[in-house]
C-alpha cells in the first residue's frame, strides 16, 4: 500500500470575532495517500477552505496534529510554514494569480526563486512548461493568453518544486466547461504519470466525480468519504 502523505488527527480550527468563537473544524481526522488524487467538497461555511488552508501550510490548527510528508507541521512558526509550502505544496487557484508584467517562463520559476539556489532554475521552469503543453507560449505574458493557458502556466509553476502535494481549488471555476475538462484532463494526466498526490476543493460534483475519492465536509468534520 501507499505511503501517507497527509495525516491528519483531531484537527481544530477556531476563530475568535470579538467575544464570539467560531468552530470552523471540531475533531476532523483524515489520511491522504501518495500518488492519490482526492476531492473535498462540502457547502459554504463546513470548513473545507479551513482544511485546506492547514492541509496546504497556510494556516494552522488550534489544535490537533497535522504531518505532510512525514514532517510535522501543526506547530511550525510561520517562517517554518513559509519554508514547508515553498517546498511541499504546489497551488493552483481558480483566479490563477499570475503576475501580470512576467512571462509565463517567469511565473513559474517564482517559486525556485523563493528556494533560494537551485540549480538549473530556467530549465526546469521551461521543462515544466513543456510538460503542460505551453513550449511555445513561454514568452507570453498573461494577458496575452487565454484562461485555459493562464491555468495550465498555473499548473507549470505547482510542479516545479516537484512537491508532494498539489493543492488545487476550484481550478476550473473560472473556465468554460470545454476548456475545464482539459485543465481536469490535464491534472489527472500528470497526477497517473508523475505520480503527485493531487487534492482538489470544489463545489462541482462532475469535477469531484474524475478523482479516486471524495472527502464531504460537513460542519467541521467528514461527513462522509467515497471511492
Amino acid at each position: 500500500m501507499a505511503e501517507p502523505v497527509v495525516i491528519a488527527t483531531d484537527l481544530t480550527k477556531v476563530y475568535k470575532m470579538g467575544e464570539m468563537e467560531v468552530h470552523a473544524l471540531r475533531g476532523l481526522s483524515t489520511t491522504i495517500y501518495k500518488g492519490e488524487a482526492v476531492a473535498i467538497m462540502g457547502p459554504s461555511g463546513s470548513g473545507k477552505s479551513t482544511l485546506m488552508n492547514i492541509l496546504g501550510c497556510l494556516d494552522r490548527p488550534t489544535s490537533g496534529e497535522y504531518h505532510l510528508d512525514g514532517e510535522r507541521v501543526s506547530e511550525l512558526t510561520d517562517d517554518q510554514l513559509a519554508d514547508i509550502r515553498n517546498r511541499k505544496v504546489g497551488f493552483i487557484f481558480q483566479s490563477f494569480n499570475l503576475l501580470s508584467r512576467a512571462t509565463a517562463l517567469a511565473n513559474v520559476e517564482l517559486p525556485l526563486r523563493y528556494a533560494g539556489e537551485v540549480p538549473n532554475r530556467k530549465e526546469r521552469a521551461r521543462q515544466s512548461l513543456i510538460s503542460v503543453g505551453l513550449e511555445n507560449r513561454m514568452t507570453h505574458r498573461p494577458y496575452e493568453l487565454s484562461g485555459g493557458q493562464q491555468q495550465r502556466v498555473a499548473i507549470a509553476r505547482a510542479l516545479v518544486n516537484d512537491p508532494a502535494i498539489i493543492m488545487a481549488d476550484e481550478p476550473t471555476g473560472n473556465l468554460d466547461s470545454k476548456v475545464g475538462q482539459e485543465i481536469m484532463d490535464l491534472l489527472l494526466q500528470l497526477n497517473r504519470e508523475r505520480g503527485t498526490t493531487l487534492i482538489i476543493v470544489t463545489h462541482d460534483p462532475k469535477v469531484a466525480a474524475q478523482t479516486g475519492r471524495v472527502i464531504r465536509v460537513q460542519d467541521g468534520v467528514i461527513s462522509t468519504e467515497a471511492e
